[in-house]
Order: structure tokens, then C-alpha cells, then sequence
């Protein structure tokens, strides 16, 4: 092979490169002599990927409920990083946020338009035999979801719509944590007593979740927007892709899962419960949470009328 200008331009490349870090060019130009060729699998590692589904039943749609929930996660990941990205830049520009956002946005429209998977994919009389052997877990304990809401807004936003008027920045995380929305779906506030559901997911990630609520308290999705210049707050594409992300999470997205809980859970006669025991109505609909990232970009009437008509 030619020695080309191209070729020994590289080779000076690499040298600098591994002189930058201590180590000898020769040494790795070695290595790459007795390395195997990369294939997809082991890129994508796609035995591993494919050995994670373990089923507790015989129920066939139960593999469908454990893939599509994995698959959600996936996208979680997704979004957390690029959120990161966004969030973690000192000074974005317009450009950084808008590509950023839009990203964000799309991922979450997958999740939107995917719960016809779940909705329409699973027989109601398998789903209702194989749920009973999930109890006490439950979606609700997502942990990357509960990422995403703090990354995206002010914390206040996510408190309990009855506690916000008591919670301000000089209260502690410790008690705005106990003050969070989905609280309300294991927690008697009189009592103080919470769920097995609750406690199960606050031991596990509690310290995880306080440390984020910190350090996304000044750095979140919406502080950065406001980083912007003025005039690039003002603009109307950006205004309607920041409504479009907020709508889409807190409304669409949501009310995609609660329609298709309901579905399965409502199939038979009588009151029933979530797989963790939560009133997953009063937890899940918008309309009782008010769940909103960015209350100044919505009307009056807007915030009035809240996920009252969907």
C-alpha cells in the first residue's frame, strides 16, 4: 500500500492524539493489526438485548407488555440524553435549544402514537390472568420518567396541586419531595402513612431523585429557555414547539396510558385497582394533577381548562 499524503496526514493525527494522552502510536496500530472486525451484534449487542425478556407466566401477551415497556424505557434513555445535553450547556444557543427540544419532542411523540401497541396488542383475558402476578409492581415506578419531569420544569410545577401555595425556593427538598404530585397515588396525607408501592421505589431511587432535584433546579429545560434572547423567547415556532412538548407530555402521552389502562383494567364489573394499588384515575388524569412544564406560555383559560377536554 502507497504511503499517500492522506494516509501518513492520519497517521500524524493519531500521533498527536495518543502523544496528547502518554501513549505510543505503534502500540495501538499493533492492536489494531490482531482486532476482529466490528459486526452489528456486537455493537448493538443484540443477544444481550434479546435475552432480557423473562416472562412470570405462559400468556403469550405477556411478552408483548414486557417488550413495549422496555422499549419505553429505551426512549427514556433517549431523552434523558439529550435533555442532559441541553441542560448541562452553560450557555445554549438558539440553535443548541431548538434542535435539542425538537429531538426531545419526537421521542415523546414515538411514545404518544405507540400505546395502540399495548392498547390494541394484548387479548383483555390474558392481560387480566398475567397482571395479577406483577402486583405489587407497577409503571408508576419508572424512575427515568420522573428524570425527565425534573429536568424539564421548575420543581414547583410538580408538586401537588393543593401543596403548591406552601412550597417556595427556601423550602427543603426533602419536604418538597414528599410533596410531589404522584405522591398523591400511595400517600394518606392525614396519616403520613405511605404504600409498599411508594416506599418499594423511594428506597430504591429517593437519593437518586433528590440529587436531580438539585441540580436541576436552576439548570432545567425551561431556565435554559429563558437563557435565550429576548427576542428568540418571543418567537412563535419556538413558542409552539415548547406548548407541543409540554401538551404532548403532560396531556397526550398521558391520557394514551390512562385510555389504555382503562381498557384492560375496566373490563370487568366492579372497582378496580392498578397492579401497585393506586387510585390511578385521580394519579393518572391531567385534569386532577394539572401537570404543566411552562404555565407562562399558556393562556388564562388554557391553564383554567387543563386536560379537561380530551
Amino acid at each position: 500500500m502507497e504511503a499517500t499524503s492522506a494516509i501518513l496526514d492520519k497517521l500524524n493525527d493519531l500521533d498527536k492524539k495518543f502523544e496528547a494522552i502518554g501513549q505510543k502510536t505503534e502500540t495501538h496500530l499493533e492492536g489494531l493489526v490482531w482486532a476482529k472486525p466490528i459486526t452489528y451484534w456486537d455493537y448493538i449487542q443484540t443477544d444481550a438485548l434479546l435475552n432480557l425478556q423473562t416472562q412470570r407466566t405462559t400468556l403469550p401477551d405477556e411478552m408483548v407488555f414486557i417488550m413495549y415497556h422496555q422499549v419505553n424505557e429505551l426512549l427514556f434513555k433517549m431523552i434523558l440524553w439529550e435533555t442532559e445535553q441541553l441542560c448541562e450547556n452553560d450557555v445554549p444557543t438558539t440553535e443548541v435549544f431548538t434542535e435539542k427540544l425538537m429531538r426531545i419532542s419526537r421521542y415523546f411523540d414515538m411514545l404518544t402514537t405507540s400505546f395502540d401497541i399495548m392498547g390494541d396488542g394484548m387479548e383483555v383475558e390474558q392481560y387480566m390472568k398475567f397482571r395479577n402476578t406483577l402486583t405489587p409492581a407497577s409503571g408508576f415506578q419508572s424512575a427515568q420518567y420522573r428524570l425527565i419531569e425534573f429536568a424539564s420544569t421548575d420543581l414547583i410545577n410538580l408538586i401537588d396541586n393543593r401543596y403548591r401555595g406552601t412550597i417556595d425556593r427556601n423550602t427543603s427538598y426533602e419536604h418538597a419531595f414528599e410533596h410531589l404530585y404522584w405522591q398523591a397515588a400511595g400517600k394518606d396525607y392525614k396519616t403520613g402513612k405511605k404504600s409498599y408501592l411508594i416506599n418499594a421505589f423511594e428506597e430504591k431511587y429517593k437519593d437518586e431523585f433528590l440529587r436531580y432535584m438539585e441540580k436541576y433546579n436552576t439548570i432545567n429545560i425551561w431556565k435554559k429557555f429563558q437563557q435565550l434572547p429576548e427576542d428568540t423567547q418571543k418567537d412563535a415556532k419556538l413558542i409552539k414547539a415548547m406548548r407541543h412538548y409540554d401538551y404532548t407530555v403532560n396531556v397526550t402521552w398521558v391520557m394514551g396510558h390512562y385510555n389504555a389502562a382503562a381498557k384492560y383494567i375496566e373490563s370487568k364489573d366492579g372497582p378496580q385497582e392498578a397492579t401497585g394499588g393506586s387510585d390511578w384515575k385521580k394519579y393518572m388524569h391531567p385534569r386532577y394533577q394539572r401537570r404543566i412544564f411552562f404555565p407562562e406560555l399558556w393562556s388564562e383559560e388554557e391553564l383554567r381548562t387543563w386536560g379537561e377536554n380530551v
